[in-house]
């Protein structure tokens, strides 16, 4: 699988999203000990990620992190999807009757 690459599924297909992650990311020594941020701000994509597994929606994590955009977002929620999908064995899809 390509990065930037997301397959999901969707009404019985699979679409796939490209995205250009560095267009959102950055990640330097110099800010916030390495770790991967949003682009142009200190917040982290583990901080993002976290907010939504403790079920914060999108809007609520746009408020409580203002410089953050809703593309930015987007982007963190493919990268997720993207690297779970890397990381995680599937299983074999049923065979269609």
């Amino acid at each position: 699988m390509r990065p930037g690459v997301v397959t999901t599924p969707a009404t019985g297909y699979f679409l796939k999203m490209y995205l250009n992650y560095s267009a959102h990311f950055e990640r330097r020594a110099d800010l916030c000990g390495g770790e991967t941020v949003i682009k142009g701000t200190r917040v982290t994509v583990r901080t993002l990620l976290a907010s939504l597994a403790e079920g914060a929606s999108v809007d609520e994590i746009l408020k409580d992190f203002p410089s953050v955009s809703r593309e930015a977002m987007r982007a963190v929620i493919a990268f997720a999807a993207a690297s779970a999908e890397e990381d995680l064995p599937m299983p074999p899809m049923p065979a269609l009757a």
